[in-house]
């Protein structure tokens, strides 16, 4: 029973983007296809430890989610006449494959149409390809779950009315339409990297891999685009200190205490690649290649004390020269610690409470610069309160330990 549930467990990590793509490319509808998919997986729940795990998981669930979506659609139209059933009934003919084919990317591409808000894009994005439920989506931009909820469905349904197509965009929108897709793409990165759901595995390597298989062919797609391959250098710098991000107990390890051995070594010469690659190109870095390059940083030393800060801090100044959000302000602040003190990073990390009350690493990073300049009760607060904003047991496990070494 146990294998049985893990394997539905994997089916849904590995499969739900595959089965709501294919299930949108022939049914023409995101409503349908999200529905159905996660009907096929109740399906599964009921009848695979019965039946078995079937040998192709996959094809089974896309195969039970069209019989669902076929229901559906019988159930809506049922003054439907014989040429519609029939054209029901038959797959659509396969198109003819471009340089690069997924559809996956399709749904990406409809998903991140610039008829939506940004932040539509991506929690749409999120729910349909990375399978997020809609709580954890909300989680992550800090919004009510009943409002993202309600911003999905009406971002289906613009979907609809617009006849939004289908397809990966052609040669000449593909520049203007990216930028959408890299927010999206990251925001499901760090998702699967820390993810923010009390009941989710603290680290989702389901979502990571996916996000980097698609920056991947987003670069094959646009191999002179410098914020593409900076956002693959970011994710690959990332990734590679997956293995040291979670203790053996399930604490979350900060960057400072990581065991660096740990570190996938080709990761970091692929990010670190890539960044040179930027660099060299002489033109002005974006947001992405900016992260990136601070990641290259931080992973070029085996010893933390051996990092560069003033660097790191020269960087952020650039970053926030780009992009002036409380939360890279925040990240700053961090550094600055490290270059000039706390004190002098505590009154910057102050000055963003009315931005960021809500927002955990602020009250933890409060709570550790605090605890550097002795403030003990003060900084048992600020961990009180990042620990009741905790996303999931990993930060919750570490955070509590540090507040009590106060005793």
């Amino acid at each position: 029973m146990v294998d049985v549930r893990q394997a539905i467990t994997r089916a849904h990590q590995e499969e739900w983007a595959r089965v709501v793509a294919a299930l949108t490319r022939r049914f023409g509808d995101l409503d349908i296809a999200e529905e159905a998919a996660a009907e096929a997986f109740a399906t599964a729940v009921e009848r695979w430890p019965a039946d078995g795990v079937p040998p192709n998981p996959g094809a089974w669930l896309t195969t039970t989610a069209s019989r669902k979506a076929i229901d559906r659609i019988r159930r809506e139209n049922k003054r439907d006449d014989k040429q519609k059933e029939a054209q029901l009934l038959s797959d659509d003919p396969p198109e003819p494959l471009g340089a690069i084919d997924d559809e996956r990317l399709r749904l990406i591409f409809t998903c991140c149409h610039p008829a939506l808000a940004m932040q539509t894009r991506v929690a749409l994005t999120l729910r349909m390809v990375g399978g997020l439920t809609v709580a954890e989506i909300a989680r992550a931009f800090l919004v009510q779950e009943t409002a993202m909820g309600q911003r999905i469905t009406r971002a289906k349904a613009k979907i609809k009315a617009a006849r939004i197509p289908y397809r990966v965009p052609s040669a000449e929108d593909l520049p203007a339409r990216v930028s959408g897709v890299l927010a999206v793409l990251f925001l499901v990165f760090n998702e699967g990297y820390l993810a923010t759901g009390p009941d989710t595995d603290p680290v989702r390597q389901d979502l990571t891999a996916e996000a980097i298989r698609l920056t991947r062919l987003i670069r094959a797609l646009l191999p002179d685009d410098g914020e593409v391959a900076g956002l693959l250098a970011l994710m690959l710098l990332t990734e590679a200190r997956r293995a040291a991000r979670v203790s053996t107990s399930g604490e979350l390890v900060t960057l400072d205490e990581q065991d660096r051995g740990a570190w996938d070594a080709a990761l970091i010469a692929e990010g670190h690649r890539l960044v040179r690659e930027r660099l060299a190109a002489g033109v002005a870095p974006g947001r992405y290649q900016i992260l990136a390059a601070i990641n290259a940083v931080h992973t070029c030393v085996r010893d933390v004390r051996d990092t560069d800060w003033s660097q790191v801090v020269a960087l952020y100044d650039q970053l926030v020269r780009l992009d002036p959000s409380p939360i890279i302000a925040l990240n700053r602040a961090i550094a600055v610690a490290e270059l000039d003190g706390p004190e002098v990073a505590l009154a910057a990390v102050d000055r963003l409470e009315h931005n960021l009350a809500g927002y955990r690493a602020y009250h933890a990073t409060r709570a550790e610069l605090l605890r550097r300049l002795g403030r003990s009760q003060k900084s048992r607060a600020a961990y009180d309160k990042a620990i009741e904003l905790a996303g999931n047991t990993a930060e919750t496990a570490y955070l509590t330990r540090r507040r009590d070494q106060f005793g």
